[in-house]
């Protein structure tokens, strides 16, 4: 695990491990906690990814409501309709035809909308979203 990071500048991987321990609970890293522990460490979501799955905890409640609920994978529900410039934003936000889930954050962020609001425009439209920064998908 210690290729995961900067060994001049980046966290131990001690406390990577304490700090990713200390946000999930019954096997399971919630989303937002995923995020708060990179924000905390300070390191890119997909460090905290890697060692949620080496340490197998599963990824749960996506905040674009992809994966990680129950009983439904996903909770995400299309949004009709859907407005020209989310619409806009989104399809200049593609890659090789998929949104990166970094795009549709950054997209909710300036339009001042949910996540899911993004992620369900992209239901509508038939876009995936994918790469995961947390590498889930």
């Amino acid at each position: 695990m210690d290729d995961m990071r900067d060994k001049s500048t980046g966290p131990a991987d001690s406390e990577i491990r304490k700090v990713v321990t200390q946000r999930s609970k019954d096997g399971q890293l919630p989303c937002a906690q995923a995020f708060a522990a990179a924000g905390e460490l300070g390191v890119a979501p997909a460090v905290i990814g890697r060692y949620a799955d080496e340490m197998e905890l599963r990824l749960v409640k996506c905040q674009l409501g992809l994966f990680g609920y129950q009983p439904e994978k996903k909770i995400v529900e299309p949004r009709n309709p859907v407005e020209p410039e989310m619409k806009t934003d989104i399809m200049a936000g593609l890659e090789s035809g998929k949104l990166p889930c970094a795009t549709a954050w950054r997209i909710a962020d300036r339009l001042g909308l949910r996540k899911m609001a993004v992620s369900g425009a992209c239901e509508t439209l038939e876009i995936r979203i994918k790469p995961c920064q947390l590498g889930a998908f």
